[in-house]
């Protein structure tokens, strides 16, 4: 029998605030230990909260960018529950009335463009972070009460790449949007994701089953389709899948049981006492919208559009943000944009990698690496004098300009110097010179090779075919 596996997300966001949800206090990666608390996030009794105005806004605009209804009435709720890393023991979020209601995002897998829906989109608090060593849990509340808005697709997806590039395309948006910085290292990202397989052909869910807390896409593949083969062995083994939370090891490629899974009542929700419903204005949409940026996949279709970048450098160029940024801010200063693409994509995403910084806390601005794309436009330098360049502007920085004056690195086009270099080359490769004149063209190249050492790499290339071509007749 053929299966089918539905595959839903509960993404969890952190929003980019200045301040927690429902305090002063700031939300602030790497302080020392339970330092940004106060009565409110550590739930003393009688501590009343105070919504955060701004975590409003973005879980708002987070809507409209996912093609979310605002909800003009939603309402707060407290879901109870005993665990260490909530010190009031319950939550603050949204149960029946959320922010953000229904939903979809368009995502591109292997080529295939799919359209993923959503339920909804709440807003709720952060809890605490644990740190277990040494068996001892150690609690960081610096975390709870942070804003911390929850993405929720229905079980639409069927493969561990459906949830790939989903996850890929939300962190995209959210990042674009200006709504987090999704770093997932830092906790501000992380995803449950739903499991239940069916026969195909099937209408109705199978169990599901429940894998909390996954921080990397790729552990997220990893658990799914070990989770989905898990499942179907179960089911043809005559066992039955158990509706359960599970964890996943990425050390040994399993998932593995944590505990049985709760229902809606088992947190005995109810409507939140201490904070009036969160009324939104029609007037407030319209000017969020007005704010809404380019998102990615508009982005790319201006690169093709209006710049004629080939579609594989508008999808390099738009998978990171601050890149796409930084490529924009350079074509404000010329209009190589190809060049420029190249450079980034190429030199400087080498030179990146190896010092391990991105070419933004590099010394090399964007009106510096215009300016060295001018000047290979412009023949002024030779495109392996420019990729040197671009490693000391890197590095070190300075004016492009004077560098190449003072490294020598201009372009040599004089037709003396050209000639002189060509007829050398000429008269020690007798090989290259029969094999051109018998009718091999691609031998000119090895004629190029020793005009470009002569010059020590300053010979303008077309110039020195040009030369060689008039030469050999």
């Amino acid at each position: 029998m053929k299966y089918e596996a539905c595959i839903g997300l509960e993404t969890h966001v952190m929003q980019k605030t200045r301040t927690k949800m429902f305090c002063g206090c700031k939300h602030e990666y790497g302080a020392p230990p339970n330092t940004n608390v106060c009565p409110v996030c550590l739930g003393y009794p009688g501590a009343m909260p105070v919504m955060n105005e701004h975590a409003i806004e973005l879980i708002c605009k987070a809507g409209l960018l996912l093609g979310c209804e605002i909800n003009p009435h939603a309402k707060w709720d407290r879901k109870n529950y005993f665990y260490p890393d909530m010190s009031k023991n319950y939550q603050i979020t949204q149960a029946d009335e959320p922010i953000c209601i229904g939903g979809q995002v368009p995502v591109e897998v292997n080529g295939e463009l799919k359209i993923f829906t959503l339920e909804r989109i709440h807003q709720e608090e952060n809890a605490a972070k644990n740190t277990h060593v040494s068996g001892a849990s150690l609690i960081d509340y610096n975390r709870a009460g942070t804003a911390l808005m929850e993405i929720v697709s229905n079980p639409c997806m069927h493969s561990a790449d459906d949830a790939f590039a989903y996850i890929h395309t939300i962190k995209l948006i959210m990042e674009y949007g200006g709504i987090s910085n999704c770093d997932m290292e830092k906790g501000q990202m992380r995803s449950d994701v739903n499991i239940s397989v069916r026969p195909v052909g099937q209408s109705t869910l199978g169990e599901k089953v429940e894998i909390k807390n996954m921080n990397s896409p790729s552990f997220i593949v990893e658990a799914i389709h070990y989770e989905i083969d898990r499942q179907i062995e179960l089911i043809e083994s005559g066992g039955e899948v158990v509706q359960e939370t599970r964890g996943y090891d990425p050390d040994r490629g399993e998932t593995f049981t944590q505990r049985t899974k709760e229902n809606a009542h088992d947190y005995r929700y109810f409507p939140e006492p201490d904070l009036m419903p969160v009324e939104i204005s029609a007037e407030q949409v319209a000017r969020w919208k007005s704010e809404l940026p380019e998102l990615p996949a508009q982005r790319r279709e201006r690169y093709v559009s209006e710049l004629g970048l080939p579609e594989y450098d508008t999808k390099v160029l738009t998978a990171d943000k601050i890149i796409s940024d930084y490529f924009d801010q350079t074509c404000q200063n010329t209009d190589q944009f190809k060049l420029v693409a190249n450079y980034l994509m190429g030199k400087i995403a080498s030179l990146s990698s190896e010092k391990g910084i991105c070419v933004v806390e590099s010394k090399l601005t964007a009106e510096k690496l215009a300016q060295v794309a001018g000047l290979v436009a412009g023949k002024t330098i030779s495109s392996s004098a420019a990729n040197d360049l671009i490693e000391i502007l890197f590095n070190e920085g300075g004016d492009p300009k004077v560098l190449v004056e003072e490294k020598g690195m201009a372009q040599v086009s004089d037709d003396s110097a050209l000639e002189q270099w060509a007829d050398e080359a000429i008269a020690g490769n007798d090989k290259a010179v029969a094999d051109y004149k018998a009718g091999n063209g691609a031998s000119i190249n090895a004629l190029m090779g020793s005009v470009m050492k002569a010059s020590r790499g300053k010979a303008n290339p077309p110039a020195v075919i040009a030369m060689l071509k008039q030469k050999l007749g």
